[in-house]
């Protein structure tokens, strides 16, 4: 049962943090450095819960804010890309929390960060597309991914769910494309 927790845990965290690529690991750094529900210390991962990596991701936090703010667009190749092997560590680091081989948590946590990602780009974007305020759904995805990372800690099963809710999203997305253009290929 332990593995299907600490598989669980890396799930939740890795498709947070590919939701928004700092602050989940942040929090989950934070709450390593407190022994509160995960615990890096002893492991190849114990760097993700030191003082100079949530320094760095304050900093990464803070650096994305501002210039979200000035209005300069980061690249999505350059966040999905720290995404992805900030996931791929948290994942591996959730496996070796509970004394598990963390080489399987890189290529799991690579895909978990993936599938956050387009999630965060159908269901946010759209959300932004249509609404007034831009900077309210950012803040409503932010807060989505922090309590989604805290929920993978505590509560680590219920990280299926998310995931389950992701893939639907995705799968909703992808069938209303293929249905755009779907008068336009009658006509011909």
């Amino acid at each position: 049962m332990d593995l299907f927790l600490a598989i669980s845990q890396g799930v939740g965290v890795s498709l947070a943090t590919g939701v928004r690529t700092f602050l989940p690991p942040l929090l989950v750094g934070a709450l390593a450095r407190a022994d509160a529900g995960v615990d890096f210390d002893g492991t190849g991962c114990q760097f993700l819960e030191s003082v100079p990596w949530l320094l760095a991701l304050v900093l990464l936090v803070a650096l994305v804010t501002v210039a979200e703010r000035a209005r300069i667009v980061v690249p999505a190749l350059v966040l999905v890309s720290i995404a992805a092997a900030i996931a791929a560590l948290e994942f591996a680091g959730s496996l070796a929390d509970d004394g598990y081989a963390a080489g399987a948590g890189f290529p799991a946590g690579v895909a978990c960060a993936l599938i956050g990602f387009a999630f965060a780009r159908a269901f946010f974007g759209r959300a932004a597309s249509r609404a007034r305020s831009a900077s309210l759904v950012e803040l409503f995805a932010q807060l989505a991914a922090v309590a989604l990372a805290a929920i993978a800690v505590f509560l680590s099963p219920l990280a299926w769910l998310a995931l389950a809710f992701a893939a639907w999203v995705l799968l909703v997305q992808r069938r209303r494309a293929g249905q755009k253009y779907e008068g336009l290929r009658i006509l011909r």
